[in-house]
């Protein structure tokens, strides 16, 4: 009569967990206090959504480790319907940085669109006093005045960086097909390593621009193109690394084996695909743009 209660599909079951519920009102506690960081307040309140939302994450992320590694929860078909959940996440995020680059050429190729200063209804021009695309781009771009990265000094290298990278994920992938525990190890160590690099340039490259984010700091709007396009790439590449530093301790622990690994699979998928954006990067933001 047990056995009747057994499961005998290939289909997982979510067990019931107070991690959605958790995580949900940790971000809105998080975001409130965001707001309220804007207008000078709130940093407390969003430092305890902040930690809340690194718990949830914690405790979730261990639960569903748990049903993959010791429940053996995670058969082939869950498997795949994983896969396919990690590739519509990744092709919204193609998505994401497309609105970035459609505003980078839509800057770059027209910067004269729209000459005429914004009126109102009885003609005169706005109390805000609007500035047109015009003013701001002179006509040209990038803006005249612009000092912009020479793309073949620190943003060639950190191309060569990431793109190393892509390589010691690949070697950690095939070392793990093939059993090799020590190659997978290394290979993983080395991502991260490269990726905490790229971030340290990125940094610098900030740190030494000659062009701020916005109007109000003496910038335009191809410092606001090119800090938001790089910028969200940096956040990605830091999620990342944070990301392959997990897998990397849980080969360590022994996890990840040839017929089990989706959750290494994942995350070198997201970090070949934050290879190819910077490639895109570079040659529009960096090279076309000079």
């Amino acid at each position: 009569m047990a056995d009747q209660h057994g499961k005998h599909h290939d289909y997982h079951l979510v067990d019931p967990s107070p991690w959605p519920l958790l995580g949900s009102i940790a971000a809105f506690v998080m975001a409130y206090g965001a707001i309220q960081l804007m207008h000078d307040n709130g940093s407390v309140v969003f430092a305890i959504g902040f930690g809340l939302v690194l718990l949830t994450m914690f405790l979730w992320w261990r639960d569903v480790i748990k049903e993959a590694e010791k429940n053996g929860d995670h058969t082939p078909v869950v498997q795949i319907h994983n896969r396919y959940g990690m590739i519509l996440f990744i092709a919204s995020e193609v998505m994401f940085f497309a609105a970035w680059f459609w505003a980078f050429f839509d800057i770059s190729l027209f910067p004269g669109l729209g000459d005429e200063v914004i009126k109102t209804a009885g003609g005169a021009e706005t109390a805000l006093g609007q500035v047109t695309r015009n003013e701001v781009t002179q006509g040209v771009f990038p803006p005249a005045g612009t000092e912009t990265f020479n793309p073949w000094k620190l943003p060639l290298v950190n191309t060569l960086i990431l793109l190393l990278s892509g390589t010691t994920v690949t070697w950690a992938h095939h070392a793990m097909l093939k059993d090799d525990r020590k190659g997978l190890i290394w290979g993983l160590l080395l991502t991260v390593i490269l990726g905490v690099i790229f971030t340290i340039c990125q940094v610098y490259e900030y740190m030494h621009a000659g062009f701020a984010f916005s109007n109000e700091n003496g910038g335009n709007i191809y410092g606001s193109v090119f800090y938001m396009a790089t910028g969200f790439h940096g956040f990605h590449v830091v999620v990342g690394t944070i990301t392959l530093a997990v897998m990397m301790f849980r080969a360590m622990a022994g996890h990840f084996t040839a017929k089990q690994h989706f959750g290494f699979e994942a995350a070198a998928w997201y970090w070949h695909f934050v290879d190819v954006v910077w490639l895109f990067l570079f040659a529009c933001i960096y090279v076309w743009a000079q």
